[in-house]
């Protein structure tokens, strides 16, 4: 078991994946404050100061806080939305970068029947 868990925890995609989720956090910290500070006051605007955090609903000695759920859910869309267009602009940055220079495209060899008929082909025009 110790050898199987050494493979796995050594391998270079174990390395990977922690390189990815520390770049993950760091990148959440920016998108987070992008949202909080920037989208978040802007969709406040575009919709009159609409604030669904303070929405709640009192049931005996319990309060049930359903606005701060429905703002989550808001800050959700708006953090997987910004997160996507993120990473479509690098994927087309990637593309772009991984497009080869494109070459004339390489001539196949004929085979014989393609090659007799473009010299009958040659020779009548020869013959107009």
């Amino acid at each position: 078991m110790w050898k199987d868990f050494k493979k796995f925890a050594f391998k270079g995609n174990i390395f990977d994946l922690a390189i990815g989720v520390v770049i993950g956090a760091a990148f959440s910290t920016i998108v987070s404050s992008l949202v909080d500070n920037i989208i978040t006051p802007i969709i406040g605007i575009l919709s009159g100061g609409l604030d669904f955090s303070g929405l709640s609903v009192d049931y005996k000695d319990a309060k049930i806080m359903y606005g701060q759920f429905i703002q989550s859910i808001i800050n959700f869309l708006i953090v997987a939305g910004s997160i996507f267009l993120f990473l479509r602009l690098l994927m087309k940055l990637k593309i772009k970068e991984a497009e080869p220079v494109e070459k004339e495209p390489e001539e196949k060899p004929l085979d014989i029947k393609e090659e007799l008929l473009t010299e009958i082909r040659d020779l009548l025009k020869e013959q107009r």
